[in-house]
């Protein structure tokens, strides 16, 4: 019952009693206002009078999920925890934090993060937003609040689960409650979320079980397609796709190996949009099985167990397992399988553990330190295979049921032995036309075209961040898009690292591209990136970013993003004739706009 209607059903209550009590329910949690409740209740009780609750005449608190994703894999544990949540009566919102309007916070009662931590500690891109409001002077004090955190992350990086260990902090030092310990999750990280999320939502059941139907609310965003059949495959349950075409497109003298794929989704229903991303698992290389197998004395077909399920030890190297990418546990873990005294001591050195590992793939690490141990023993220091991720390089409006990648093949020697990239190295060297490779989609949502086809886009992709540029040139060819297209590329040599040069010379001539601007770093004794060709166009990249034109960037996250978004701030200081903070907030409006997306790694 509405405190409002009261006085037209002969409250005992005056007019401006009515108000004051609306005034102070107003300002209380729900903890305060069932406290209260019960207070009255007591007195009432007393006096032999009925009283109604003030619980009863003010809407259920709900649960508010935020997620900041850069790979999809919070993304996915926040809708999960939003089921969880359904599933005790709970109604709860999930939101990407790069829609979440933070005005809202101050509102907030029940509160989980869920996000991942990009780069050298900072927030992905899609949580940047949150996380510079919840650092800045605006933030309101959160006393009102109860929330938790959960983490994802890498311990091969120095920086682990560090933005989740941030807004824990600063959540705690705005006055909100934590009703659960934060949890930092590794790569392998499923088993453990699950049980937090379980005694997460155990915790929060009493105090949100809903008066209303329960539901669990996940926000669509812009440019998401919610009205397409939903695909049965997913990143759980993978579609066996057909290989069509795997071509180099660099050249017999180039530095390096790219590759230009295709593949078939076939009959699945996957469906993507320019943006996206497209899972990959592979099989471990044989040759690699066999030697790690060989090193440790252990036979192919000795039966091991990974959770519930039984198999050979072969079948576990070569399908289930990571053996290129190394990381801090599995040497903490073989070295007390085999009580390796040498590596025990490195693993206690983070320092000197991360640099170790920097260097060296699972095989490297065995070859210089080969023991008995049992099959079990290096499956249980091993952990699980995580799918690839690479950026899509098509539309489908031009290509229909294909989806085209362009992968850069990793090859390279060290310890007197030629290493390959897993996926890659799979794609390249133990695939061929016809074969079958598992995929799925992974949805980018924040990283698309403008919905207005009229809008202006520059797109920075040198390398093999070309790849989601060539995917939005077929989508504003299909769509008969009237907004200018400028797109900066840049490799080594024009001879050998063109990539797609004749499908961009084409776009460059039909007018679907109105600028085309080039940077081969090694052609001249000066080498030119791709952010120097950005600053000799400083006064007309300044122009269309003021006439509303959107700004994306793809490609190598380290060294090319950091250039470009600086020489970026150079042009709307010298241009723009701002200050080197007036740059930053105007570089920071176009992202909360949408008009300035990354897509990197």
């Amino acid at each position: 019952m509405l405190l409002s209607s009261l006085v037209a059903q002969a409250s005992p209550l005056s007019e401006q009693q009515i108000s004051q009590l609306q005034n102070v329910v107003s300002q209380l949690n729900p903890i305060q206002q069932a406290w209260v409740s019960g207070y009255l209740a007591a007195g009432a009780q007393l006096a032999g009078q009925r009283v109604i609750s003030p619980a009863a005449v003010t809407a259920s608190a709900s649960l508010t999920i935020l997620f900041g994703s850069q790979t999809g894999n919070a993304r996915h544990l926040a809708e999960a925890l939003a089921v969880k949540a359904k599933a005790k009566g709970i109604n709860a919102k999930v939101l990407d934090m790069a829609d979440y309007k933070t005005s809202q916070l101050k509102h907030e009662q029940y509160l989980i993060i869920v996000t991942s931590t990009y780069g050298e500690g900072e927030p992905p891109e899609s949580a940047q937003g949150f996380y510079n409001f919840l650092f800045s002077k605006k933030v309101p004090q959160l006393a009102g609040l109860k929330y938790a955190v959960l983490g994802l992350g890498d311990t091969s990086y120095e920086f682990f689960c560090k933005t989740a260990q941030d807004f824990d902090q600063r959540l705690t030092e705005l006055g909100a409650t934590s009703v659960q310990s934060r949890a930092d999750l590794d790569v392998d990280y499923q088993v453990e979320a699950d049980h937090w999320g379980a005694a997460v939502v155990t915790i929060l059941e009493p105090e949100l079980t809903a008066n209303t139907t329960p539901s669990a609310q996940v926000i669509a965003w812009p440019g998401t397609d919610t009205t397409g059949v939903a695909s049965q495959y997913s990143k759980q349950k993978p579609y066996a796709a057909e290989l069509y075409t795997l071509q180099k497109i660099t050249g017999r003298q180039s530095t390096k190996d790219v590759r230009h794929i295709e593949i078939s989704l076939g009959n699945s229903g996957l469906s993507y949009q320019p943006g996206d991303a497209l899972g990959l698992y592979f099989l471990n290389e044989p040759q690699l099985v066999r030697e790690l197998l060989l090193l440790t004395a252990i036979s192919p077909d000795t039966p091991v167990n990974l959770g519930s399920v039984s198999l050979t030890v072969q079948q576990a190297l070569t399908e289930q397992l990571e053996l290129t990418q190394s990381y801090p546990a599995f040497v903490e873990k073989y070295a007390r399988a085999s009580n390796n005294l040498a590596l025990s001591a490195l693993a206690s050195d983070k320092a000197a553990l991360r640099a170790y590992i920097n260097e060296r793939q699972i095989l490297d690490i065995v070859r210089e330190h080969p023991a008995l141990i049992s099959a079990q023993q290096l499956v249980n220091a091993l952990r699980k295979q995580q799918p690839r991720l690479y950026s899509i390089a098509s539309s489908q409006a031009e290509v229909a049921d294909e989806v085209h990648l362009t992968v850069g093949v990793v090859r390279y020697n060290a310890f007197g032995n030629t290493h390959l990239g897993g996926a890659s190295g799979f794609l390249a060297e133990r695939l061929a036309e016809g074969d079958k490779v598992k995929v799925f989609i992974e949805q980018n949502n924040n990283f698309r075209l403008p919905e207005n086809d009229d809008t202006a886009i520059i797109m920075i992709g040198p390398g093999t961040g070309i790849a989601p540029f060539r995917a939005f040139l077929q989508e504003r060819e299909a769509r008969a898009a009237s907004g200018k297209n400028w797109l900066f590329f840049g490799n080594p040599h024009f001879t050998q690292d063109f990539l797609y040069q004749l499908e961009l010379q084409n776009y460059l001539k039909s007018g679907l591209l109105t600028k085309l601007d080039l940077a081969f770093s090694r052609d001249q004794a000066e080498k030119i990136y791709v952010q120097d060709k950005l600053y000799q166009n400083s006064r007309e990249i300044w122009q269309w970013l003021e006439q509303g034109a959107h700004l994306y960037i793809c490609g190598d996250a380290n060294r090319m993003a950091k250039d470009v978004q600086q020489t970026l701030l150079t042009i709307i200081q010298q241009v723009g004739s701002k200050t080197a903070e007036q740059a930053e907030q105007y570089l920071e409006q176009l992202r909360i706009e949408k008009r300035y997306q990354k897509d990197i790694y």
